[in-house]
């Protein structure tokens, strides 16, 4: 399997290859809770349509609690959903399509969030004052954000089915 190799773990289980080792402990240092940045390793570089909890917590050899955490995280934010799998009593999940934009679209909810804690903080602090200036560039920038990230988002879209 491409993305993967075979380890000896009492019985015959996968493993995370060196890359998406390195990937999960990159969205880790981002901020992604560890456990959630490997399950979304393993989708990411498995070569199946999709795997259910049970072929993730075997491929990492971690708990199911693990897995159904990490699960119901990645869902939330839209990076992962659970699709049907006919025969097939257990749920099976695969990473969204159009995942990254839609994370991108999701995130503009925390955007308007750090904008309106900035404007709150220069409210407290201040406009001339020293921390009044940092959370204006703070909120100018989340303006910015605010207002271009939709636009860039379509334009990706849309040039997407140009490569």
């Amino acid at each position: 399997m491409l993305g993967f190799r075979t380890m000896e773990l009492g019985r015959a289980q996968m493993a995370l290859s060196g890359p998406a080792e390195k990937l999960a402990l990159t969205l880790a240092e981002g901020g992604l809770q560890r456990m959630t940045a490997r399950v979304l390793a393993a989708l990411l570089f498995t070569d199946q349509e999709t795997m259910t909890a049970g072929e993730i917590a075997d491929t990492l050899a971690i708990s199911s609690g693990s897995v159904s955490t990490a699960i119901k995280s990645l869902a939330t934010v839209g990076l992962i959903e659970r699709v049907p799998a006919p025969g097939s009593r257990r749920e099976h999940f695969r990473l969204r399509e159009g995942a990254w934009a839609t994370l991108m679209s999701g995130q503009n909810a925390m955007i308007g969030s750090m904008r309106e804690a900035a404007e709150e903080g220069i409210t407290v602090a201040g406009e001339g004052s020293l921390a009044g200036a940092r959370l204006a560039e703070m909120r100018d920038f989340y303006d910015y954000l605010w207002r271009e990230l939709p636009a860039l988002i379509d334009r990706w879209r849309d040039n997407k089915g140009d490569q």
